[in-house]
């Protein structure tokens, strides 16, 4: 990118095609956009420099949508590009727990409680 935030010609779709080697999907559908990635193993030379940033970024968890900010990648190459380094072991992809519906308090609960908050 340049400084004025606009696309370059460093940015365009010949350089994409040539980090994700050609590839226009992820090999796998592990991950979305709030996918926490944590890095397993650290960079080695001569490994693809976005594969490296990656690792050093993600030594946190960090979710695929923070990665494609920092790397200023679409998600949809940044999916691929974290393919290849799951599939390598390099990653751990942990997905976001979300509450199953039946373990959430009952409606009658919360307006009873919110009453007794509002009655203090």
């Amino acid at each position: 990118m340049t400084r004025a935030g606009r696309p370059g010609p460093e940015d365009g779709p010949d350089r994409l095609y040539t980090v994700t080697r050609g590839r226009s999907r992820a090999s796998t559908d592990a991950f979305d956009v709030v996918t926490l990635i944590v890095t397993e193993r650290p960079p080695v030379p001569g490994m693809q420099s976005e594969h490296a940033r990656i690792l050093r970024l993600c030594e946190q968890p960090t979710a695929v949508v923070e990665v494609a900010a920092e790397l200023r990648l679409p998600i949809s190459v940044v999916k691929i590009l974290l393919g290849d380094l799951l599939e390598a072991g390099q990653i751990t992809a942990r997905h976001p727990r979300f509450v199953p519906r039946a373990q959430l308090p009952d409606l009658d609960t919360l307006k009873q409680v919110l009453h007794g908050l509002q009655r203090l």
